[in-house]
């Protein structure tokens, strides 16, 4: 869900143009109220202290430039673990530290002081590590926390985009081969005592339903008998296999004639008799002719 709701870019710039102004408004009514409170200076308004600090504003929005990017490169849509935090903390204060540098030295310049390094240190750094440190630092968390999840999201509809590819690819290239390879099986697996015979299908000249088993008749005479039904071979075994009656197939390769004098039969090579059903006489036909 959350995902869904920054994967939208419109919506994640509006979130972060939010926060920005949220932001910006806060630091500069807790300054209004400070130098009111402590009377520090009579024409103060809200108006004057936001275009007085509004470069300082404008420095962290271009360093945040750098934290969009860094997002990017180093987002994954796995797991957000410590690691990653802790690398976000890391960067996230080197960015802040920048932008304290930054606002110091341009406001000793404006105040017009003599660059000074104890001056520089014990006074404006501190000043500004306390005024700005902390609203700029809960700024680009928030911020973080949006990219984070805009690019993971970016990052997990792609994937998504690839797996539909891919099975489309797979899809077609199944449908390939589906139309030139023939799935249907070769040979029975019997199982005899506690052996197992593998018998190729072209030896089978017809299969007899009996009970829960089937019985396998072979060209050589032999007969075994194998736990399955006779709907599940139809399905296993392809043509010239045959379903010619509700308890039997055939291999039609060995079929030597048909009978419909009285009631229809198949004459097998060996001279085998096998009934042939009303329902199923007329695949026959089609078979022969």
């Amino acid at each position: 869900m959350i995902f869904k709701e920054v994967s939208n870019p419109k919506r994640s710039i509006t979130i972060v143009i939010v926060i920005l102004l949220l932001a910006i408004t806060f630091e500069t009514f807790q300054q209004l109220y400070y130098i009111k409170k402590f009377d520090l200076d009579k024409d103060v308004s809200f108006y004057k202290i936001l275009k007085n600090q509004s470069y300082r504003w404008v420095i962290w929005m271009l360093l945040g430039f750098l934290l969009f990017y860094y997002a990017k490169s180093k987002n994954t849509i796995k797991k957000f673990g410590p690691s990653h935090f802790l690398r976000y903390i890391v960067f996230i204060s080197l960015l802040v530290s920048v932008n304290i540098l930054i606002i110091s030295t341009i406001q000793m310049v404006v105040n017009g002081d003599f660059f000074s390094l104890p001056l520089f240190v014990q006074d404006y750094i501190p000043f500004y590590i306390f005024q700005k440190a902390p609203i700029y630092i809960l700024g680009y968390i928030a911020i973080a926390i949006i990219l984070h999840f805009y690019f993971a999201a970016e990052k997990l509809q792609f994937q998504i985009q690839k797996l539909s590819e891919l099975k489309d690819s797979n899809l077609k290239l199944y449908n390939e081969l589906k139309s030139e390879i023939n799935d249907k099986t070769t040979i029975l697996n019997v199982k005899i005592g506690n052996k197992r015979r593998i018998i190729p299908v072209e030896e089978i000249e017809w299969i007899e339903a009996d009970d829960y088993c089937v019985k396998l008749h072979l060209q050589t005479g032999k007969t075994y008998t194998m736990r399955s039904s006779l709907k599940l071979l139809e399905n296993k075994l392809s043509t010239p296999f045959l379903r010619v009656h509700r308890k039997a197939i055939v291999n039609m390769k060995m079929v030597k004639e048909l009978n419909t004098k009285n009631m229809p039969l198949l004459i097998l090579n060996n001279e085998q008799e096998i009934p042939v059903s009303k329902s199923n006489l007329k695949s026959v036909r089609d078979f022969i002719t």
